[in-house]
């Protein structure tokens, strides 16, 4: 499969650009800085800023797949970003026939963050669930074939292979999880179709 892959740079990204090429499939990164690209062996490297359309829409032509690992610099500040990269990513989806993307957002995207805790840290995070909404949004309103990784508080310890999934809510222990292993559930849901099409999975350990 031909994947390419925004936010390769990031902490997610980093690991989904190793996993995609462990697995043997054809691998773009899509990055502002190539050389903060750790893996580069074996990868085709894009130039480019995702808040330029014309140069997304280029790098998105000739893939199977995409990996939207995108962040926003403005942590849990309000802001837009992700959405107006993610439309730009759609743009391009949409030029090259490409219908099939793969989404980390994070947990309470869905609304799905329930009790006391669970709606302090959504009000806590109110302003990149409402940016990561917003992209999604675009995505379902395009009509894209989407999975929407929604995980838990990320960490970087070793990858995990046993994390918990599930299509509705959250795991119940929701756990922090690798970033590690979230990479490995997004090319997971590439490679897995039949399982992962059009769903929104709550991962943690």
């Amino acid at each position: 499969m031909r994947i390419i892959i925004f936010g390769a740079t990031g902490g997610v990204g980093q690991h989904a650009v190793r996993r995609a090429l462990a697995a043997g499939h054809d691998v773009t990164a899509f990055v502002r800085t190539p050389e903060k690209l750790e893996q580069q062996d074996g990868v085709t490297i894009r130039q480019g800023d995702a808040f330029d359309a014309a140069a997304v829409i280029d790098a998105v032509s000739g893939h199977d797949a995409v990996i939207s690992a995108l962040s926003s610099s403005q942590a849990l500040k309000r802001s837009n970003e992700l959405e107006r990269m993610t439309q730009n990513i759609i743009r391009g989806m949409q030029q090259a026939g490409v219908s099939r993307i793969a989404y980390c957002a994070s947990a309470g995207v869905d609304g799905e963050l329930t009790g006391v805790i669970g709606k302090g840290i959504a009000w806590v995070l109110r302003n990149a669930l409402a940016d990561h909404r917003a992209a999604l949004d675009h995505i379902n309103a395009a009509g894209l074939n989407v999975t929407v990784a929604r995980p838990t508080s990320l960490n970087d310890a070793a990858f995990i292979a046993d994390y918990v999934e599930t299509f509705e809510g959250m795991p119940p222990m929701s756990r922090p999880i690798p970033r590690a292993s979230v990479a490995d559930f997004l090319v997971k849901s590439l490679e897995q179709p039949d399982i992962y099409s059009n769903t929104s999975v709550g991962l943690s350990l």
